[in-house]
C-alpha cells in the first residue's frame, strides 16, 4: 500500500515518474492508452486556456483572476481517480480538474468574467461553486462526505486547498471532524510552495503538510505534485480507502507556482528568477510527454495537430463567453432565497428603477 509505506515523518515523497520520462515500474499504474492521451490533452489544454485567460485580463476583458501554471497534474492526477458519483470540491486554482470532471471551458471564462452564472454547471454534475475565501471549503467538503456516509451513498469528495490553507481554522476543524466521524473524504493540498508571498516554511514548523493529519487520526502521504501518475495512484488508493469505511486521508501534492498568485500579484517581488527557472525544468507537461513519447504513443506531429487543436478550442470558448447576456439587476436578488423576502424585493425595485431613470 502506497500511502502505508511513503511514511511522511520519515521524509518520504511519492515519486512514479521521473522527470525523464521513465518510471519506477513496480508503482506504474495500469492507465488505458485513451485515459493517457486524455490527460495529456486535458493538461495542454488547461496551460493554453489559462494563458489566453492571463492576456484576457491584461486587456481588459476578463477580471482577476489566478494563474494554473506548473500545477496542472497536481489538479488532474487526483481528479483522474475519482467517479462521477464522487464530489469535487475546489477551491479556485483547478482549472484543469474542472475539465476533466466535464465542467465546460467556456463556463469558467464567464466566471472569470464576472458573471456568476459560469458557477451554474450541468445537471448532475457533482461539483461544488468556487470557494474563493481561503480554507472554507474544506468544511463543506467533510460536511458532503459525512452525508454520504449517513446516506449510504457510496460516493466520496474530493477538497483541493493551498498550503495557506492548512494555516486556517477551517483545515483543522475539518480534518479534526473528518478523523472524528471517519468521513469518505480526500484532502489534496497544493503546496506550491507559496500562500501569496510568504514562503511555506513561514506558515508552519512541521517538516511536511502531510504529517498533520496523523494528529487527527488518519494517514498523509506526501507526493510529488508534478508527477500525474503518482498523484493518480495515491488518490486512488485514497479513494478506495474511503469507498471501503477506511477514513480520509490528505495527500500533499509538492508543487510550485510558476505563475502570479493571481494576475492582481507580482511573484518577482518575494521570489528569484533562479528559482522559478529551477522548477521549468520539472514541468509535469513534458515530463509526461515524455513519457508518452517511450510508449509510443506521441511525437512531434501529433504535438502541432494538439496544439492547434486547443488554441481553437479555446478561441470558441472565449467568443462564447463573451458573447453570453450580461448579468441584471435582478440576476443579482433573486438567486438568494427561495422566495424573496420583502426588503431585498423593496432593493431591487428601486435599482430597477434607478437604472430605468438614467
Amino acid at each position: 500500500m502506497l500511502i502505508d509505506d511513503y511514511d511522511p515523518l520519515k521524509g518520504k515523497r511519492l515519486q512514479i515518474l521521473k522527470e525523464t520520462g521513465t518510471v519506477i515500474k513496480k508503482l506504474e499504474p495500469q492507465l488505458e492508452e485513451d485515459v493517457l492521451l486524455k490527460a495529456y490533452r486535458t493538461m495542454v489544454l488547461t496551460r493554453v486556456a489559462d494563458d489566453k485567460a492571463v492576456k484576457l485580463q491584461r486587456q481588459g476583458r476578463l477580471g482577476a483572476y489566478p494563474p494554473n501554471l506548473g500545477q496542472e497534474a497536481s489538479q488532474l492526477g487526483p481528479a483522474m481517480a475519482f467517479d462521477d458519483n464522487d464530489w469535487m470540491v475546489w477551491a479556485f486554482r483547478e482549472m484543469g480538474a474542472l475539465i476533466w470532471k466535464g465542467v465546460p471551458l467556456w463556463r469558467q471564462f464567464l466566471y472569470w468574467m464576472g458573471n456568476e452564472e459560469g458557477n451554474n454547471f450541468p445537471d448532475g454534475l457533482r461539483v461544488t461553486p468556487t470557494s474563493v475565501p481561503v480554507g472554507s471549503q474544506i468544511l463543506h467538503a467533510v460536511g458532503i462526505s459525512y452525508a454520504s456516509k449517513i446516506r449510504k451513498e457510496g460516493s466520496v469528495a474530493l477538497v483541493y486547498f493551498g498550503d495557506g490553507g492548512s494555516s486556517e481554522g477551517d483545515f483543522h476543524e475539518g480534518l479534526n471532524m473528518a478523523g472524528v466521524l471517519n468521513t469518505p473524504t480526500v484532502f489534496v493540498c497544493q503546496n506550491n510552495q507559496y500562500a501569496i508571498s510568504m514562503r511555506r516554511v513561514r506558515q508552519t514548523a512541521s517538516q511536511t503538510i502531510a504529517q498533520k493529519a496523523l494528529a487527527y487520526g488518519f494517514r498523509g502521504i506526501q507526493v510529488d505534485g508534478n508527477d500525474l501518475l503518482a498523484l493518480y495512484s495515491a488518490a486512488k488508493e485514497a479513494v478506495d480507502r474511503a469507498r471501503n469505511g477506511d477514513g480520509p486521508t490528505l495527500i500533499e501534492s509538492f508543487t510550485y507556482r510558476r505563475g502570479d498568485h493571481t494576475t492582481s500579484d507580482d511573484a518577482s517581488r518575494y521570489r528569484s528568477d533562479k528559482e522559478v527557472m529551477e522548477w521549468e525544468k520539472r514541468d509535469p507537461i513534458l515530463r509526461f510527454r515524455k513519457y508518452l513519447e517511450k510508449k509510443k504513443l506521441w511525437d512531434d506531429e501529433k504535438e502541432k495537430e494538439l496544439l492547434n487543436e486547443v488554441r481553437d478550442e479555446v478561441e470558441r470558448c472565449v467568443a462564447k463567453a463573451e458573447a453570453y447576456h450580461k448579468p441584471s439587476i435582478e440576476d443579482i436578488f433573486k438567486y438568494t432565497y427561495a422566495e424573496m423576502p420583502p426588503e431585498l424585493k423593496d432593493q431591487m425595485d428601486r435599482l430597477q428603477q434607478r437604472e430605468g431613470s438614467e
